[in-house]
């Protein structure tokens, strides 16, 4: 289905897999509104994608760590006349320290920035979309959702949550025409290591573990496109991920689907 001339929000979309999204949604002609904290760079991206690809680019500056950030996101495209056709829930963050010496604050801002505004942007963005017969939200996990917990990651639990209600809202709205996937990416090169300070610990691994951004998000709308309510990019992941979850993800789908009590 083409999707050109559509509206798509991408957030935490200054740089890796926001912007990757950004880039290839406009490559298919699809206007953006452009969310982050660096007005600087989305700025730069808006322009570029603009004269790259001639679809309308909008910056919003927002900090999804304000509870208020959500309706003010989504009252500012109302004011610019734009209907959400398609959500990309990028942002993230990710403590480095263990959670019993971390500051409530920070963990507050993590379950805010990777929790409760994907819910919430997702919440506001849907009535419009089934109204409209259609929609495509992606909300960004990670493998880490998929494997066992491991020890003071908050960020496991986080991404659990995202990819358990992505499938939960994709057995709801797929009925509506509305599409929701969890994308799951691995390591991917980016600039999260470097603001979360894990570059040392990142640079450590081996090169085949890694993916770059472009190519996670090209498998995650091909999945997209496909209807698919989970995708884990990259060969190596896929493995790992079949290897450690006891039921297959298309099982526990369609099992959660059919036990689903507001069936349409």
């Amino acid at each position: 289905m083409s999707i050109s001339g559509r509206t798509a929000v991408v957030t935490g979309a200054s740089a890796g897999i926001g912007a990757a999204f950004a880039r290839h949604l406009a490559q298919r002609g699809v206007g953006l509104v452009l969310v982050a904290r660096r007005e600087d760079r989305l700025l730069a991206l808006a322009k570029d994608l603009t004269a790259d690809y001639g679809v309308r680019c909008d910056v919003i500056t927002a900090d999804l760590t304000d509870p208020a950030a959500p309706q003010a996101i989504m009252a500012r495209v109302t004011e610019l006349g734009l209907d959400v056709d398609i959500l990309i829930n990028n942002a993230g963050l990710s403590g480095s320290g263990a959670f019993a010496d971390t500051p409530f604050v920070e963990l507050a801002n993590e379950i805010q920035v990777m929790m409760t505004a994907v819910t919430e942007l997702a919440h506001l963005a849907v009535p419009g979309m089934k109204e409209r017969g259609f929609g495509r939200i992606v909300n960004v996990s990670s493998l880490a959702a998929l494997m066992p917990p491991a020890a003071s990651l908050l960020y496991t639990a986080i991404k659990s949550y995202v990819l358990n209600l992505s499938q939960a809202l994709d057995m709801e709205l797929k009925p509506h025409g509305v599409h929701v996937t969890a994308l799951c990416p691995g390591f991917t090169h980016s600039e999260f290591h470097d603001v979360m300070g894990t570059r040392d610990a990142s640079n450590k691994l081996p090169a085949f573990l890694w993916q770059e951004a472009d190519a996670v998000v090209r498998e995650g709308w091909n999945a997209v496109d496909k209807g698919a309510p989970v995708c884990v990019p990259g060969v190596v992941n896929k493995v790992t991920a079949a290897a450690v979850k006891p039921v297959p993800l298309w099982v526990g789908y369609r099992l959660g689907k059919s036990l689903n009590p507001f069936k349409n």
